[in-house]
């Protein structure tokens, strides 16, 4: 079994400190990406909502999930040896296949998803839908609203 990944909040606080911590870092991204797609000012402004700097904060939180990667067996002796039982479990894909990805949320919740051989994809796949299945609602109201986000005006908005 490996482990991948930077993130593994051990309560809903940490996961929604983390999250908030990411407003920055999400604003800085586009913004970049803005600047390397030659938007000018006016376009950065029409186009650069709060729902993009959101949706970089996600995609971002997700990209830093901890996760599991193991084989069927390996996953199946790690939910029982950690207490999981079948409700607490959301798994995605085929039962029939030789290897599981997962993530345990600080909710009790474990989110994974079966593969047998793209690896990279099925770790990233998870980490979204871990994202869109717990974090989403758990994170809400953590500056997910965008309030915080760059208005383009040069300032932040929340200083405002």
């Amino acid at each position: 079994m490996d482990i991948e990944g930077e993130f593994a909040p051990a309560t809903a606080a940490a996961a929604r400190e983390r999250y908030a911590a990411l407003g920055s870092t999400a604003q800085v991204v586009v913004r970049e990406v803005a600047k390397a797609m030659a938007m000018d000012a006016d376009e950065y402004d029409r186009r650069v909502t709060n729902g993009v700097i959101e949706t970089a904060r996600d995609a971002l939180f997700a990209s830093l999930l901890e996760v599991r990667v193991g084989s069927r067996a390996e996953y199946e002796s790690w939910l029982a040896e950690e207490g999981y039982d079948e409700t607490a479990v959301e798994e995605v894909g085929s039962e029939h296949v030789d290897n599981v990805v997962w993530h345990a949320a600080p909710t009790g919740a474990v989110v994974a998803a079966t593969f047998q051989d793209e690896r990279r994809a099925a770790v990233e796949t998870l980490r979204r839908q871990a994202f869109g299945r717990v974090y989403r609602d758990l994170v809400a109201g953590s500056g997910s609203d965008g309030a915080d986000a760059d208005d383009g005006t040069g300032t932040d908005s929340a200083d405002e």
